[in-house]
């Protein structure tokens, strides 16, 4: 079993401690390659973090990581090819579950409020995608009331995803996270910010908070 923290260390702690604290966390009582300068990590291990320079509100990744390409299901029962519908927008993608206590729900209400904060053109550019860690559980009907709770009102709608156990792993392995462990309890805590670019830089845990990431949201989409 992985190990596992809610709290991510100081910036000054060498890189690769950051990156050990930030692989997974329990919830509850349980944590394709494409153009230059980017990373696709299908089948690779998860991506590392660490914060030299500062640049972001939340956690400045090591180094640029592609737009990951996976599909899976919506909470319409659609195909939902994760890169080509998102491709050139700013676009958050988290990973968890909707029975988890604390992380998930405190996530997606941080990104609740963020978005209510910012511009209401800028927030019409966003994708938000929470995928599931648990399809067992998880099915569309379920997360699309889930997600129903946190985007009402909003100018975007947040999208759910769940598919069969071997397509989620995949998905988490071509974002550069852990697999998630203990059916789905014990998940990265990473909330991944894609640029227009189709890049991340940047990534938000459990000790960022709503400002942070509409502070990135905007930097990250120019305004």
């Amino acid at each position: 079993m992985s190990s596992a923290v809610r709290r991510r260390p100081s910036r000054t702690l060498p890189a690769f401690l950051l990156a050990a604290a930030l692989l997974a966390t329990g919830c509850g009582t349980s944590e394709d390659g494409g153009s230059s300068g980017g990373h696709d990590h299908s089948g690779n291990a998860p991506a590392t973090v660490e914060g030299p320079d500062d640049v972001y509100a939340g956690i400045d990744l090591n180094e640029p990581y592609r737009r990951p390409k996976f599909t899976l299901t919506d909470t319409t029962g659609a195909t939902y090819d994760f890169a080509a519908e998102t491709a050139g927008r700013p676009t958050l993608l988290f990973f968890g579950y909707t029975d988890c206590p604390d992380i998930c729900p405190t996530t997606m209400a941080d990104v609740m409020v963020a978005l209510s904060g910012l511009e209401r053109e800028l927030a019409e550019q966003v994708q938000v995608v929470f995928v599931t860690t648990d399809p067992a559980t998880d099915t569309p009907e379920v997360l699309g009331e889930y997600l129903g709770r946190f985007d009402s009102g909003l100018p975007t709608s947040f999208i759910g995803l769940t598919g069969d156990q071997d397509a989620i792993d995949q998905a988490q392995l071509a974002a550069g996270v852990p697999q998630a462990e203990d059916e789905g309890r014990l998940h990265s805590t990473l909330l991944l910010l894609y640029g227009e670019d189709d890049e991340a830089r940047v990534a938000f845990d459990g000790e960022n908070s709503a400002r942070d990431i509409a502070d990135d949201l905007r930097r990250v989409a120019g305004a």
